[in-house]
């Protein structure tokens, strides 16, 4: 599935609820989806910076694909970064580093998070783009 169709999977399956008390429980649901990030990984190197909770993110470069595993101390924001996930994961690094996450606003979630989440959602955006640069500037080399 491409980045631009999991996007429109997560919107249609948004548009479907139109509560955002029941939005923030199907967001709080996928992260408890999430798989259990290494405890290993919980280190100072894969805390997001500009989070105001505390996100801890790793990425891995295999068969030319990115593949992130997350956690959170904070259950919607590890909702969050499980629906970044979602729609990043195993895909390669251009394919990342040229999508547009526009589900963001087409969900509403921007516009529904607290100024603090929002720049918080914005930190794991470019630190998954971050993550994408890297191994592609690895492949180039």
């Amino acid at each position: 599935m491409t980045i631009d169709e999991k996007q429109q999977e997560i919107i249609e399956e948004f548009s479907e609820v139109n509560d955002w008390m029941d939005r923030y429980a199907m967001i709080i649901d996928l992260g408890n989806q999430l798989p259990p990030i290494d405890e290993k990984l919980k280190t100072p190197e894969h805390l997001i910076e500009g989070c105001q909770s505390r996100v801890w993110l790793d990425a891995q470069l295999r068969d030319g694909k990115v593949y992130f595993t997350a956690d959170s101390d904070a259950i919607i924001v590890k909702g969050i970064i499980s629906l970044l996930i979602s729609v990043l994961d195993g895909h390669t690094p251009d394919e990342i580093l040229a999508s547009d996450l526009h589900f963001i606003n087409a969900i509403g979630l921007g516009e529904h998070l607290s100024p603090t989440r929002s720049n918080g959602l914005l930190a794991m955006v470019k630190q998954m783009r971050l993550y994408a640069l890297a191994f592609k500037a690895k492949q180039e080399n």
